[in-house]
């Protein structure tokens, strides 16, 4: 099909997609709330929606009354049951897939409920509105000339019970329709393999051969399978693999860690990155400039938000607020509603909000994934500025990294240690630590004072890990592939000791 006739096609979706769109930018507070009038409307006669008289909630101010907020613990013994194929408990429509997730706040396996609603009205029109959105900027796009290279889970689905759970990236390929398959590679059959090495040189064989105009995937694991495609064609570069790819869909963790090594194998100015944000629970923000990092937040998918600001969360002065009270360059846990019948339920990560005309949001980490042992209240957005910096101050390149404290003993300070896996060494690892230092010091004022003439905190500890430690500490944790991620900031040592302790083995194999 010809470019000009594919343009005008996907243009006239999109001036109609964007008069939609108009309705959320401007009356966002009203479209929240009328969403959570429909979606409690909806849920009225389920289990739940019985046990809290959802058909006598009329505002938000009831809603927020009488609704606790829920983790995925206090959810689980219901999701147990819809499992099992009881249904109607918390959601109407069938709930017949759960988004399999070890989570990275524990290493429990977590099962998301999944609904048609969920899956069309979220997760499908998500993808429909980030092509909108690239396309809109970028009007002399090739995107439609060729496939877009897609990176998705390395599980299978597993039937149970009438019931299938896996990836959600399977749920979404299993259930994609046929024209999305068309346009994507590697085929289904390859993208569901669930050995995952074995799928990444599948993937490569067969998609050096096609024409490839996007990336679409987890950071982390793709920069594996692109080096994995120029290791095997024997290239310097992607663009001499496929000589049309001008984007890279990216999400799941921070892209600041991988900014750099994706610039040397995509080399130019003209190679353009748009970033998204979700999860297993949903899709929820899209950026919608070019050369931006601030994502917009999506309010017509199905999803009502609402917010704690980090400063309180967890304290007997936790505050709850909708999502027309939040203000910019605060750090909030977001809250969710849902139409697949998640109900105030805590997803886990914070954001920061960097506009409110219209709702602009930066994912700043984890709830559970910060240090604050000291006061020091480290968050991953801190940790990866921090190493951004020192990386150009230190001329080094970082493969994968975690900290954890070093507890207060006796009259010992406590500390901060590093486990850093680099691509290119620094000469330096004594001046790589105190170049850290300083820059999280000037990042962030909390960890500053903690520092200052080592009142608390001493200067932080680095451990150099062996090559591909990570990779082996995933692998032992039958962990590759899909969404699972590095835990990169924590309050425990857990994480850490394991990789001390696999530091010392010069390999891992099953």
């Amino acid at each position: 099909m010809p470019i000009p006739l594919v343009n005008s096609i996907a243009s006239w979706f999109l001036k109609k997609r964007f008069h939609q769109m108009e309705l959320f930018l401007k009356y966002p507070n009203e479209v929240q709330l009328e969403l959570l009038h429909v979606l409690l409307e909806t849920a009225r006669n389920t289990e739940f929606g019985k046990t809290y008289d959802f058909s006598s909630i009329h505002n938000y101010e009831t809603f927020k009354e009488r609704i606790p907020i829920r983790s995925y613990e206090d959810y689980e013994e219901m999701i147990e049951r819809s499992r099992l194929g009881e249904q109607n408990i918390y959601w109407p429509t069938p709930i017949k897939w759960f988004a399999k997730s070890s989570g990275t706040t524990n290493a429990k396996s977590k099962f998301i409920p999944v609904s048609q609603e969920s899956l069309e009205d979220c997760h499908y029109a998500a993808g429909k509105d980030l092509l909108c959105m690239y396309l809109n900027n970028n009007e002399n796009s090739k995107l439609f000339t060729g496939k877009s290279l897609r990176l998705g889970g390395s599980k299978e689905l597993y039937k149970e019970n009438g019931t299938s759970f896996g990836d959600l990236s399977a749920i979404i390929i299993d259930n994609m329709p046929f024209w999305a398959e068309y346009s994507s590679t590697p085929s289904n059959e390859v993208s569901l393999m669930s050995d995952w090495e074995t799928k990444m040189m599948a993937i490569v064989h067969e998609t050096v051969q096609e024409n490839v105009t996007s990336l679409a995937g987890v950071p982390s694991w793709m920069l594996v399978l692109l080096n994995q495609a120029l290791e095997t064609t024997g290239q310097e570069h992607l663009f001499e693999i496929w000589n049309n790819i001008e984007v890279y869909f990216h999400g799941g963790v921070s892209f600041e860690p991988y900014i750099d090594q994706y610039k040397k194998i995509l080399p130019g100015n003209s190679f353009k990155y748009y970033e998204i944000y979700n999860a297993s629970e949903g899709f929820f923000a899209i950026q919608d400039q070019n050369e931006s990092s601030e994502l917009l937040l999506m309010l017509d998918y199905g999803i009502f938000y609402e917010f704690i600001p980090m400063h309180t969360y967890g304290t007997k002065d936790e505050k709850v607020i909708p999502l027309s009270d939040v203000a910019i360059g605060i750090n909030y846990a977001v809250i969710i509603t849902t139409n697949a019948g998640l109900w105030r339920y805590k997803i886990g990560d914070t954001v920061r909000f960097t506009s409110i005309n219209p709702y602009r949001v930066k994912v700043s980490g984890r709830t559970k994934h910060h240090i604050n042992v000291f006061g020091e209240e480290l968050i991953i957005e801190n940790a990866e500025e921090a190493l951004r910096k020192t990386t150009k101050d230190t001329d080094c390149e970082i493969a994968d990294y975690t900290v954890a404290p070093i507890f207060m003993e006796g009259k010992e300070k406590g500390a901060h240690e590093w486990m850093i896996e680099f691509n290119k060494q620094p000469k330096d690892l004594v001046l790589f630590a105190k170049v850290l230092d300083q820059n999280l010091q000037n990042i962030n004022s909390d960890y500053e004072a903690k520092r200052y003439n080592n009142t608390t905190l001493n200067i932080l500890k680095i451990n150099k890990a062996r090559p591909h430690l990570f990779y082996d500490w995933l692998k032992k944790n039958n962990k590759l592939g899909g969404q699972h991620k590095i835990p990169r900031l924590s309050n425990s040592r857990k994480y850490l000791d394991e990789l001390l302790l696999l530091n010392k083995v010069n390999s891992y194999t099953v």
